[in-house]
């Protein structure tokens, strides 16, 4: 093969491969509600959890749901949630006494759920 050949044929390949991958590598973050995956390492919250309450993302999420209130921040006491929400099958997370006090200055945190029907859901609490 000529070096002209080589170089039009991996230029050509390139401007077709690099707009395929990137396609196919963001498709796998999508939990196809629009809202990316949780960052795992969140900058501080803008927010007030213990005027505000909470707000809550979950990547990959296909009908799961979590709530944690301003009273569950204020006690600032290890809890296990259930996230089922709309699912067909529930996950539960449990959000720490450290990860409270974390809530409770303002900065958002990140969880992972339990392994429940083969799969995990990261998850990032932040303050409203």
């Amino acid at each position: 093969m000529e070096r002209k050949t080589f170089i039009q044929k991996a230029a050509g390949l390139m401007l077709i491969g690099i707009p395929a991958y990137s396609l196919v590598s963001c498709s796998s973050s999508d939990d196809g509600s629009g809202n990316p995956d949780p960052d795992p390492n969140p900058l501080p919250s803008q927010g007030n959890c213990l005027t505000n309450g909470t707000t809550s993302a979950i990547g990959g999420n296909h009908g799961h749901n979590l709530v944690v209130s301003i009273a569950d921040v204020n006690a600032g006491v290890a809890k296990t949630y259930s996230i089922q929400g709309s699912s067909p099958h529930d996950h539960t997370l449990t959000i720490s006494a450290a990860n409270f006090s974390s809530l409770k200055t303002n900065q958002a945190i990140s969880v992972t759920s339990s392994n429940d029907d083969g799969h995990t859901h990261p998850v990032t609490v932040s303050c409203a």
